[in-house]
Order: structure tokens, then C-alpha cells, then sequence
């Protein structure tokens, strides 16, 4: 039986908004890591069956197929083509869900996973256009939903309250995710995994991109308890325990184990188990609730064989209700800090976190990882790695 192996995985570092990355068109940033991957493994374009890219957020610059223009930007063969997936902010885990499903398919022997955000110049109210072409869902949604309009942050705040989560729980933990990240780009942990990127400052000079520039460090839970509620007042979700807005791309390559040999490549880890999770659209963020729960029942395993959780820190209050729901340890979920303090490029964000995931199993000799994300509309995918390597 064929199956579908992580050969590779490369990213980004992660522009906060306005930052480092604003100024790329969406295109060249993808380009960019498509390129490194060849390059880091000697890589032919010529024989990827497909591109399958991640972009939430399909308007301006990001529209006309981002995943075609990222092939194209790269200078790759035109004979190679390009995909491109919205399943909101887990379109690129899905990306990395399809690619895998076509290799063991046999519709593709090599195919390149990945996605890219650039949120600085295509805010995701971009979308809505001032309702020019219409408003999403339509009106037999909102009707099933007594006429309720969905909004990620106001879901967050649902949870926080429906689970009991404090203010001070939510900024603990976002302190912690800053910390985790800062230790890791202080260890070197992100090194063998970003694709330096040359990018212009405001000056003019010209510099070298490689280090998640939204990491802030020295905060305290005082600074943080100072921040205006950001939906309602008397609410608990703040800009400070929520992700940030970002802008990065990353990219995986996934072919079968037997191609991998043929080529002279180690994979780095196998794609276990890969599955998609539905939950009600109102609080929305809750899917990596039952997507974990899924996961774990196909794969035959148990939350104690997985060595390390991503799960998408969207808001404190999604991965916090995550833990409570699990019971997983909290010190195995994002050990090298999150969305909170790396950044959440959405349609990017799944493959920055999956080749996060991958570096660390095989850097700490992790035989089961686990990542899951909540998403737009109330989904969720969620994918357990192997470790290969």
C-alpha cells in the first residue's frame, strides 16, 4: 500500500503586520519557499504532479489561483500545475491533507503542500468587498441560526465564559507562548526550518529576514491586564491574548516512501492519520475539540502516545478549552510557543505549524505528533505525524 511521507518542510519566518513581509506581493513570498525546498533538496520542479496551496483570504492580489501564480512566480515548468484551498484559517493543513491523498491515490508520486497570507495588504475584510457581490453564508444560514452573524471574536468570548476561563488564565498563557518562542528562536530551534528571505526596510537598506518578528518578551501580567477588551466591554479576549495578524508562507514536500528512496531523500515523518471536523458555526472556534477526538479514534491511538500538540492558539480561549476538554499536558502543546506570539498568517498558518511540528519531533525524537486548527465556519482539521527520522 502506498503511502505519503514529509520529505521536507520549510517556512518563513513570520512578518507582524506592517512589518518585514508587508511589501511582498503574495506570489514572490510563495515563490520564495517553493524555491528553498527545491533547492534544499535538490529538488527537479519538473516532477511535482502538484502545487496544492493554502490562501484564505482569495481577493487582490491573492485571487486568479494564488497556488498557479506560485508556481509560475518560482520559474518552475509551466507544465507543473497549482491548486488553491480555502478551508479558512486551516486552508494550508488541508492543502497538506490533499496532497497526502493524492499520493497514496497514486494520482500524484511528488506533489508540494503549503500556503501563504500576506494579511498587511489583504485584510480579511477584504472578503466582504462592502457587500458589493453579496454577504457570505446568505440568508437560509443566518435564518437556521436565528439570524446570528458569525464572528470569530465574539466565539471566543463564548468559550471563555462557557468554560469557565479567566482573564488571567487567557494573558498567563499568552505570556507563555511568547516566552516558549523566545527561547526557541534564542536556542536556534527555527534555524534548519526558515528560508532567510532579503526584504527592504522603511530606509531603504536592504536586510536579511529570518527571525518570527512578532515575539515580544518582557511583558508581564500587569501589561497585559491593561488592554481594552476587544469585543464588548466587560469582555476578556484582548489583542493580547489573541493571535496576531501576520503575514508568512510555508511549504512541505510529500511523495511516497518508495519515490523518497528512488531520489535519495529521508523523509522526516509519515502522515499517519489525517481527518476534518465539523462543529456549530456560532462559537465556531471549537473543532479541534472533536477533530482530536476523530483523529485519535482512526489512528488507534490514545492521547498518551502523542509526544507533542500544535493546536492553534487563535485565541486563549480556543486552546485553553482544548486542554480542559483533552486533558493533555500543557507543557506538550505548543513547546515552542504559538499564534499568540509567532504570528497566524490564516492561510499560511497550518503549513508554518505542521514544519514547526515536524523539525521538533525529529529534533527531540518524537514518534507521534499532533496538530489541529480551528477554522472559519466552524471546522476543523486535525493530522498525527509519525516520525521517520
Amino acid at each position: 500500500m502506498r503511502d505519503a511521507v514529509i520529505v521536507d518542510a520549510v517556512r518563513t519566518a513570520v512578518g507582524k503586520r506592517n512589518g518585514s513581509l508587508a511589501k511582498h506581493h503574495s506570489a514572490t513570498l510563495s515563490a520564495h519557499v517553493l524555491t528553498a525546498l527545491a533547492e534544499r533538496n535538490h529538488l527537479d520542479p519538473a516532477v511535482v504532479d502538484d502545487v496544492v496551496w493554502g490562501c484564505a483570504i482569495g481577493v487582490g492580489m491573492q485571487s486568479g489561483c494564488i497556488g498557479r501564480a506560485a508556481v509560475l512566480a518560482a520559474g518552475w515548468p509551466e507544465s507543473v500545475p497549482g491548486l488553491t484551498i480555502d478551508r479558512q484559517c486551516g486552508s494550508s493543513q488541508q492543502a497538506v491533507h490533499q496532497a497526502a491523498a493524492g499520493v497514496v491515490a497514486g494520482q500524484y508520486d511528488v506533489a508540494v503542500a503549503g500556503g501563504v497570507e500576506i494579511m498587511s495588504a489583504v485584510p480579511a475584510s477584504a472578503t466582504l468587498a462592502d457587500g458589493q457581490f453579496g454577504q457570505p453564508f446568505g440568508p437560509d444560514v443566518w435564518k437556521r441560526y436565528d439570524d446570528r452573524r458569525f464572528h470569530q471574536g465574539v466565539g471566543a468570548q463564548m468559550i471563555a465564559a462557557e468554560y469557565g476561563i479567566t482573564r488571567t488564565e487567557m494573558d498567563q498563557h499568552a505570556l507563555d507562548s511568547h516566552a516558549r518562542a523566545a527561547r526557541a528562536i534564542d536556542e536556534g530551534r527555527f534555524k534548519d526550518q526558515i528560508a532567510p528571505i532579503t526584504v527592504t526596510g522603511d530606509n531603504g537598506a536592504e536586510h536579511t529576514f529570518d527571525t518570527d518578528e512578532g515575539v515580544r518578551r518582557g511583558s508581564t501580567l500587569e501589561t497585559l491586564g491593561g488592554l481594552a477588551p476587544a469585543f464588548g466591554e466587560g469582555g476578556t479576549i484582548t489583542a493580547g491574548n489573541a493571535s496576531q495578524i501576520s503575514d508568512g508562507a510555508g511549504a512541505l514536500l510529500i511523495t511516497t516512501s518508495e519515490f523518497a528512496r528512488a531520489q535519495g531523500w529521508t523523509p522526516i515523518a509519515r502522515i499517519h492519520t489525517a481527518v476534518v471536523a465539523g462543529t456549530d458555526p456560532v462559537t465556531m472556534l471549537k473543532g479541534p475539540i472533536p477533530a482530536t477526538a476523530k483523529v485519535l479514534k482512526k489512528s488507534g491511538l490514545t492521547l498518551d502516545d502523542i509526544g507533542v500538540f500544535e493546536i492553534n492558539e487563535a485565541f486563549a480561549s480556543v486552546t485553553l478549552a482544548w486542554l480542559r476538554e483533552t486533558g493533555a499536558d500543557y507543557t506538550q502543546m505548543n513547546p515552542n510557543g504559538g499564534a499568540m506570539a509567532i504570528g497566524h498568517p490564516v492561510g499560511g498558518s497550518g503549513a508554518r505549524i505542521m514544519t514547526t511540528l515536524v523539525h521538533h519531533m525529529r529534533e527531540q525524537g518524537i514518534r507521534y505528533g499532533l496538530q489541529s486548527m480551528c477554522e472559519g465556519g466552524g471546522m476543523a482539521n486535525a493530522t498525527i505525524l509519525e516520525l521517520l527520522s
